[in-house]
């Protein structure tokens, strides 16, 4: 990592590479993955209703996320055994199988700082680390254990973080639904007296030197 005082990644570092038991197998993580985006996911606990009802969610968008070659991995320190009883216990009670592995290891929570000892000190938070195709971090959530998270705002990042990387555009707040911008994306600012004169005439959308846009390269 590239910040010796952090107990987690942080945004361009390197994933901290672990092998683990899954529910599919063992994992080398993040090299099993190498070539693809992954969705790096933690719960507190098996068996409890928020993170059921999450896995539910994540699995619904599944098919989204494999056609943005998007990887999901799910984590809780419980032991895989636990998450193997729980899997079959959502596919019994509402016929949704889950097709991403969950991985088991105590280890994993301390090296991506998934434990927060103020709001518990076994249990993980709810924790996403949205990893990039080469193995860095590229984006970082957190949400508390009593509050679900939104799994389309997940699927939205995807979505944006690719458009970053293939593209070297940014996106607008609330983007693809932006109320001013709809879902055009942002061009590089310029950074020179020069550029910023003739922002204006390279670019019809342009409100003023220091924002321009274009239409979404994706569409």
């Amino acid at each position: 990592m590239n910040n010796s005082s952090s107990t987690f990644p942080l945004i361009g570092d390197p994933a901290p590479a672990f092998t683990a038991q899954s529910t599919q197998g063992t994992i080398n993580f993040p090299d099993d993955f190498k070539g693809n985006w992954v969705v790096f996911f933690s719960h507190p606990a098996d068996f409890t209703p928020v993170c059921t009802t999450e896995f539910m969610a994540f699995q619904d968008l599944h098919k989204e996320f494999e056609a943005r070659n998007t990887k999901l991995v799910g984590f809780s320190v419980d032991g895989v055994h636990s998450h193997i009883e729980w899997v079959r216990n959502i596919e019994r009670n509402f016929g949704i199988k889950i097709q991403f592995p969950l991985l088991a290891g105590h280890h994993i929570a301390q090296m991506y700082g998934m434990i927060h000892p103020n709001a518990d000190s076994m249990a993980t938070v709810r924790a996403v680390f949205i990893i990039a195709p080469q193995g860095t971090v590229a984006t970082i959530m957190y949400y508390p254990m009593s509050n679900g998270r939104n799994v389309f705002e997940i699927l939205r990042m995807i979505d944006s973080l690719q458009l970053t990387y293939n593209f070297q555009r940014a996106t607008p707040a609330n983007w693809p639904h932006n109320r001013i911008f709809k879902d055009k994306v942002i061009v590089p600012p310029a950074n020179t007296l020069e550029a910023a004169g003739n922002i204006a005439s390279s670019h019809a959308d342009a409100k003023d030197w220091y924002i321009a846009t274009e239409e979404n390269p994706i569409k």
